[in-house]
């Protein structure tokens, strides 16, 4: 049979259906396969927020979006060229996400009466067959019919048998964009080693949606997409929790302390849980407590210790955490609360994207009481900032709170290996003994940082107290002098301040050093802003872009930058926070953009919101 192949430059395909119909596991796999041809790519992983919302209704929708293309990619793409759907409701809910003459690859049996009605579909009306999709290239696939055919003599039940229809999809796919099938394959031997049968069915499975596409004369082209022009190394397709383990465990080589995690499990940070327990091998102690207040608790008496000290959560878990907060501010201990945002208040939306718990980081605990923060801006990012709030916090003797947010945690992108040697020394010093003329051991004695030394218990001669009751300065013993106590406060508050001494100056992403506009990010809004403002730049406009790792303390030069720019906007996923310090801090009238759905803000917007400013 001849059929053409046609080169795309960028493709966007968004996978839908019902939370068991593992379209999670078929986008990571053809996410996997597209990291290993070489290919630039970005996820966005869509969950459901009930977790047993009702099959095959609006809620219990499931989606995985994937953009690939030969160039740069920063951002999962705002519209999608393909739409799988597994049932009515998955159409229904992204439909308005699939451009004008976009492919719909329907998997009819999801269209029955049933499915329609509990997508809310009116009586009598079937979206594949009364013309709303003519606008649309409609392919009808009876993915179910099909999958249990190819698997009429496997010695399953049928339930078990739909579960891998799925694979039928994935092997489709496959034959649609060129690529081989090997990474899955061996994905699915290992997964299913022990249960043979299981594994016989999902390989099979996936065969025959490959030889479907290969043998059916409906379809007429295939299509490939070339390699990226990407900086040489070696990458892998990685998940902002999965690159936060990896730099976890990489500064704790580094600065040679033990890692230990004291951790309550909550969406979506327990990833990270999960996987730092599998490095045991790299002295990687994990704890998952019985609830949040133990967890940090166990982190702190972990960091007294000697150990890396880390604890994880989202808003509602840092909210638990606040008083123990408080006490590692007062210790002046090394501790790392890690915050992996989600849509609020309360348990508000568990699975969806937020980057409202900015004020939180920086004023959400009793008192006067400091804490320095960082922000990754990438699932690849997340390993370089979380090794740089490590050595913040061991050397300069501190809690540091670290924001990433769903979007970060489970999207996906190219990262290329860093070798151990180029890594920045996180070096540590505690103190042993006591310095010649020093009689006794004074525990808040300060350096040029203001940090105190870092003594372990039980060493011999340094004997000290500790607790949450307001120190003395330099003795550390208990004072409830007023002056004392505005001494201290102040100390504390300097000590952060004077991390911006120790840290880089505030660059410029892309764009001149002055201009019209400057737009300035923190966080997951990097992606978008990024390619909304390259743009605007390539309209010839004079507008820039800076994002923001260091966020308390701000780098020294962050005023001066600001003031070189006539407006500066600053688009966040929140009702505007970030903004309030900016304009309390350097009294400059920013303009915020500010979107609050549970989902990232789009290039698009951005580019609209610009083009208006200018």
């Amino acid at each position: 049979m001849n059929r053409k192949q046609e080169i795309l430059q960028d493709v966007v395909i968004k996978f839908a259906g019902d939370s068991g119909d593992g379209m999670q596991l078929t986008g990571s796999q053809f996410t996997t396969n597209t990291a290993l041809l070489g290919i630039d790519l970005a996820t966005f992983p869509d969950f459901p927020a009930e977790i047993r919302a009702p099959q095959g209704t609006l809620p219990g929708v499931s989606g995985f979006q994937l953009r690939f293309s030969s160039d740069r990619v920063f951002t999962p793409g705002d519209i999608c060229d393909v739409l799988v759907a597994m049932n009515a409701a998955a159409l229904k809910v992204n439909l308005k996400a699939l451009k004008k003459g976009g492919k719909i690859i329907a998997n009819t049996d999801g269209f029955d009466a049933k499915n329609l009605r509990l997508a809310n579909y009116p009586e009598g009306i079937n979206p594949l067959d009364d013309g709303s999709l003519s606008n649309y290239e409609l392919i009808r696939m009876d993915v179910t019919k099909m999958t249990r055919e190819s698997l009429k003599d496997a010695p399953l039940g049928m339930k078990e048998k739909d579960r891998a229809k799925n694979m039928f999809v994935l092997g489709f796919l496959y034959w649609m964009y060129g690529r081989d099938m090997d990474n899955t394959i061996n994905f699915l031997k290992e997964k299913f080693a022990k249960k043979p049968d299981i594994l016989d069915s999902n390989i099979k499975v996936l065969q025959a949606g490959y030889n479907y596409g290969d043998t059916t004369e409906t379809f007429h082209t295939t299509y490939s997409v070339e390699r990226a022009k990407m900086e040489p190394g070696s990458y892998r397709s990685i998940m902002g929790n999965q690159s936060l383990s990896l730099g976890l465990i990489a500064a704790s080589q580094k600065s040679g302390l033990p890692l230990f995690l004291g951790s309550y499990p909550i969406t979506p940070a327990s990833d990270i849980l999960h996987d730092l327990s599998k490095y045991k091998n790299f002295g990687v102690r994990t704890f998952q407590a019985e609830d949040e207040i133990a967890a940090i608790t166990s982190a702190i008496g972990a960091s007294y210790g000697g150990s890396l000290g880390v604890t994880t959560s989202s808003g509602p878990g840092i909210a638990l955490k606040g008083e123990a907060m408080g006490l590692a501010v007062m210790l002046e201990i090394p501790l790392l609360v890690i915050n992996i945002q989600r849509g609020g208040p309360s348990t508000g939306l568990p699975t969806k994207t937020e980057q409202s718990d900015l004020m939180q980081a920086y004023y959400g605990r009793n008192g006067e009481c400091p804490m320095p923060v960082i922000a990754a801006s990438t699932p690849a990012d997340c390993f370089n900032a979380v090794y740089e709030a490590v050595r913040i916090a061991v050397q300069h003797m501190t809690p540091v709170m670290f924001l990433s947010d769903g979007y970060i945690a489970n999207g996906a992108e190219p990262w290329r290996y860093p070798q151990t040697k180029d890594l920045p020394a996180i070096s540590v010093q505690f103190k042993t003994q006591l310095a010649e003329g020093e009689e006794k051991y004074l525990p808040y004695q300060r350096d040029e940082k203001l940090a105190r030394p870092w003594a372990l218990p039980g060493t011999a001669g340094l004997e000290h107290r500790i607790g949450g009751l307001e120190k003395q300065n330099i003795t550390g013993n208990v004072n409830y002098e007023p002056e004392n106590h505005q001494l201290m406060v102040n100390i504390r508050q300097e000590k952060v301040d004077r991390i911006a001494d120790f840290i880089p100056e505030q660059q410029l992403d892309s764009g001149p050093t002055s201009g019209k506009i400057l737009v300035l990010g923190w966080g997951s809004t990097y992606g978008a802003i990024k390619s909304a403002v390259s743009v605007l730049q390539q309209q010839g406009h004079a507008v820039s872009h800076a994002h923001l790792r260091y966020i308390r303390p701000f780098p020294k030069n962050l005023g001066s930058l600001l003031r070189n720019f006539e407006q500066v906007l600053i688009p966040e996923i929140n009702n505007g926070q970030l903004i309030k310090i900016i304009r309390d801090v350097y009294l400059v009238d920013a303009k915020g953009y500010n979107k609050v759905m549970g989902v990232p803000i789009t290039k698009t917007e951005l580019v609209e919101q610009l083009q208006r400013m200018l």
